[in-house]
């Protein structure tokens, strides 16, 4: 079991400058003499009340969807980048959402109990004065990595009974048919012949689909951060114009999602010129081209590590070029169809079929189809999505591409319901080296992308106060020039 004096010697150990000389946690005067003099360190609060209260309700959801059931759901720990050097650590969703405990290596039981389960959380120990690995773990030692939380800090913020990790190994001996979720460490797996349960990963993805009053704010945060981020990567395109490129309009976003949550909630993508038809392009390695059209897809993961997904492609040079203009036009009409679809009793595919229609027939219109547009929108056609391959929509929330592991009848299959969150996104991408594009279309990459609300009523698009028709963008972009530093 991962004990922290395993966790301790399964990470390399810091090395020192002369190979002659011993390591320091080997010579017993210096272990000890570190293990004097320290006061308590200033630790910051482990959670919020709120973060905690909508914790504890997302448990009792899952103990009603699954009563009798015994759950191990873990946070995981952070990949090796390379030696003795680690990605930052993000808890897996499934055990944020049921916890709000972000401590790496983290695990959430929960065993039946009556009509409901009793939670137990086992987190690491800190290693604090008196532990070699104060001074000798680089990866977990507070003398390292700062002061951190332990049981008694996370049972204060969280309300739930909360043990040290070197404690979950008896815990697990006595658990039968326990249902896995979350990251689990090879060996707590194999030890403990505890597989992963598809039943809990589907249950908490569909659970997951329906947000909460504290989710929505906190996606509201997120949306609104974002805007923030468009703002100033706009208002930094003549830098990037200059010589900074596609790296410096990544980095302005990314140091703005830094200074408002935890960081970019997905690689954040930024393409100009013949990049912006790459789906994904987050190298962004390559020139800003002022006459070229300048796609920006981000969004700012919140502290709470929900995140926003917001897409707008602008005119670097302030300005769409008529056939720029004609391309942008027809991904806004699809959008605001795909929009129209968004309600309570909506088929989710519903905003899918809508934008197709739209893009068929667009497509149609240029001569661009090689088939009519009914056949190429039937199932053994689909010509038009040569131009758009990807999925035009999808729910958001801990996850960019949130609930994946919801059954397709409870999420692609199911009808729209109030206080879901979604995006939706359509686009054209016509790439340069494409052949069936005319000349004058070759290179663009357009795509709009809103963050939503369905309502009682409808939908609130959390994101409208960025514009989405070809004018109001253009008159957006000039209003950013000088708003910031």
């Amino acid at each position: 079991m991962n004990t922290p004096e395993h966790q301790t010697a399964s990470m390399p150990a810091p090395r020192n400058f002369d190979p002659r000389l011993p390591r320091l946690s080997e010579v017993p005067a210096f272990t000890a003499w570190m293990a004097t003099g320290w006061e308590e360190p200033e630790r910051t609060p482990a959670a919020g009340v709120d973060a905690a209260s909508a914790a504890a309700a997302h448990r009792a959801r899952l103990s009603a969807a699954l009563p009798g059931s015994t759950f191990v759901i873990g946070a995981g720990w952070a990949p090796i980048r390379s030696n003795d050097s680690f990605y930052d650590f993000r808890a897996h969703s499934d055990f944020l959402w049921l916890t709000g405990c972000t401590a790496e290596g983290s695990v959430l039981v929960g065993t039946a109990r009556g009509g409901g389960h009793d939670y137990q959380l086992f987190v690491p120990a800190p290693a604090l004065p008196g532990d070699s690995a104060f001074f000798a773990s680089a990866a977990h030692g507070e003398l390292w990595v700062g002061a951190a939380h332990g049981p008694s800090h996370w049972q204060q913020a969280l309300g739930i009974n909360t043990l040290p990790l070197a404690r979950l190994e008896q815990a697990l001996a006595r658990l039968s048919g326990a249902q896995v979720a979350g990251n689990l460490s090879t060996t707590l797996i194999s030890t403990h012949s505890l597989e992963p349960s598809p039943t809990l990963r589907r249950t908490l993805g569909e659970l997951r689909l329906i947000k909460d009053e504290w989710e929505i704010t906190e996606l509201r945060n997120s949306v609104t951060h974002t805007i923030e981020g468009f703002s100033q990567v706009v208002n930094q395109i003549p830098t990037a114009v200059a010589g900074g490129g596609e790296r410096w309009l990544q980095g302005t976003f990314d140091r703005v999602a830094r200074t408002y949550g935890n960081g970019p909630g997905y690689a954040t993508i930024v393409g100009s010129a013949h990049h912006a038809p790459t789906l994904h392009w987050v190298r962004c390695d390559g020139p800003v081209q002022p006459q070229e059209l300048l796609l920006l897809d981000m969004g700012v993961e919140e502290r709470s590590a929900y995140t926003a997904d917001v897409t707008r492609t602008f005119p670097a040079s302030g300005r769409f070029s008529p056939a720029q203009r004609e391309v942008h036009d027809l991904v806004e009409k699809a959008h605001r169809a795909g929009l129209a679809q968004i309600a309570p009793g909506k088929d989710f595919t519903a905003f899918h079929t809508s934008i197709m229609e739209v893009i068929a027939n667009g497509l149609a219109d240029w001569d661009m189809l090689p088939v009519s547009v009914d056949e190429a929108l039937s199932p053994a056609g689909q010509h038009h999505r040569r131009w758009l391959v990807c999925g035009v929509g999808h729910h958001l929330g801990l996850d960019v591409h949130d609930c994946a592991a919801a059954s397709y009848q409870e999420y692609q299959g199911a009808t729209l319901a109030e206080n879901m969150v979604l995006t939706v996104e359509p686009g054209l991408y016509f790439h340069k080296h494409d052949a069936l594009v005319p000349p004058e279309l070759r290179g663009m990459g357009v795509r709009l992308e809103d963050d939503l609300l369905v309502t009682a009523r409808g939908h609130e698009n959390l994101s409208d106060p960025l514009p989405i028709d070809a004018t109001g963008i253009e008159a957006w972009m000039a209003a950013q020039s000088g708003t910031h530093a």
